[in-house]
């Protein structure tokens, strides 16, 4: 797998390498009782010294409080550890034991909208480099001035203004990349929306709280939107 091919982030106009039908999955009814317990705001979403880089603090006006993180009761009968994500009604769920989930809001791109299945992080980078396609730098001449010359080809070094985030989880289905991420922002008032670009986008401080909890080889499973195109889970 190339740097190249593993750091392009969410750019693909082929977010789906293998089609099946039958895989698409169907977001559920509400699963989630009242009983949703808030963790200190002010403790988990301050600022944070990460590495060479400090992450900013969240302004909560930023951000509708339905998406802020949660810790919810979700029926479910995927395994604790799995990561679902839920895009028509921005969320990202990871199970865990006793029927409960921590619950992430969650921006939606384009290729957000696309792509339903199933497929597992085959690979994972802290402030990861971001490559985009030369088509959008077509379309956005504006950014070259953000471009350097990389190992792997022209693109923006990791850091606070790169728009993969903090973190990215990079979801494969057998050898085949989904092109589909799971990354940070540094736009946070974009959670809860969905916006033309990026796959599924975090609060930053929220995106480094699950890649710690998220181990090379997590299944995840992105439940279908109306028009998604379902991956073939057969290789998962």
């Amino acid at each position: 797998m190339s740097a190249a091919t593993c750091l392009a982030g969410c750019t693909s106009t082929n977010p789906s390498p293998s089609l099946n039908a039958a895989a698409i999955a169907v977001s559920p009814p509400n699963s989630v009782v009242a009983d949703a317990i808030e963790p200190n705001y002010s403790a988990i979403y301050a600022e944070t010294k990460d590495g060479a880089f400090t992450v900013p603090a969240v302004k909560y006006s930023d951000v509708d409080s339905a998406f802020l993180r949660k810790n919810v009761s979700y029926a479910t009968r995927e395994a604790p550890g799995t990561i679902v994500i839920d895009p028509p009604n921005h969320y990202l769920y990871h199970v865990e034991d006793g029927g409960r989930a921590s619950r992430y809001g969650v921006g939606v791109g384009r290729e957000g909208f696309a792509w339903a299945g199933e497929a597992r992080i085959k690979s994972k980078q802290e402030w990861p480099d971001w490559y985009p396609p030369k088509e959008m730098l077509g379309r956005r001449p504006d950014l070259m001035k953000s471009m350097v010359g990389l190992q792997s080809g022209i693109g923006m070094h990791g850091g606070p203004a790169n728009p993969l985030g903090a973190r990215a989880m990079y979801l494969w289905q057998g050898n085949k990349d989904t092109y589909f991420r799971i990354h940070g922002t540094n736009e946070p008032w974009t959670i809860g929306s969905s916006q033309s670009s990026g796959c599924i986008r975090m609060i930053n401080q929220d995106a480094m709280d699950l890649y710690q909890k998220t181990p090379i080889g997590t299944r995840v499973v992105v439940l279908g939107f109306p028009g998604a195109v379902a991956a073939n889970a057969s290789h998962v």
